[in-house]
């Protein structure tokens, strides 16, 4: 998986917001805190650093939407990011992304915060961040 494979499922993913440029997957995955799990068209970039785990995100190409990929990511980086060492993993999801809201309320997190109008979508409009915590333990 090359950054330019995450970009281009990232952007066909990621279509009410900018996407992450291969310039910056590349920038990140050269970070030694920086994982990925998946393949070119389903994947999850995450940090550990001590015994924290953050999903930094997690795309799953159009194509490949609805057959359990985004499941099988949430599994693999939560198992990649215990053997690391993480004891609690968490993220945060744009407040009108219902689907990524069910898939990580599936696995258990819960909103621990928020940050207000954190996302910009491509209309200017100004979207709240949910922020979620899971004991990995």
């Amino acid at each position: 998986m090359t950054p330019h494979d995450l970009a281009d499922t990232h952007a066909a993913a990621f279509t009410q917001s900018r996407p992450w440029t291969a310039e910056e997957f590349a920038d990140l995955l050269s970070n030694k805190f920086t994982h990925v799990v998946g393949n070119a068209k389903s994947f999850a970039l995450f940090q550990v650093i001590a015994d924290e785990a953050e999903l930094l995100t997690i795309a799953t190409h159009p194509d490949s939407q609805r057959q359990g990929q985004a499941r099988k990511r949430m599994q693999e980086w939560h198992s990649k990011a215990k053997v690391l060492g993480a004891t609690r993993a968490f993220l945060d999801v744009a407040a009108d992304n219902l689907p990524a809201i069910a898939l990580y309320t599936h696995f258990g997190y819960r909103p621990c915060g928020s940050r207000k109008g954190y996302y910009l979508r491509e209309n200017n409009q100004k979207i709240d961040a949910i922020l979620m915590d899971f004991p990995l333990e």
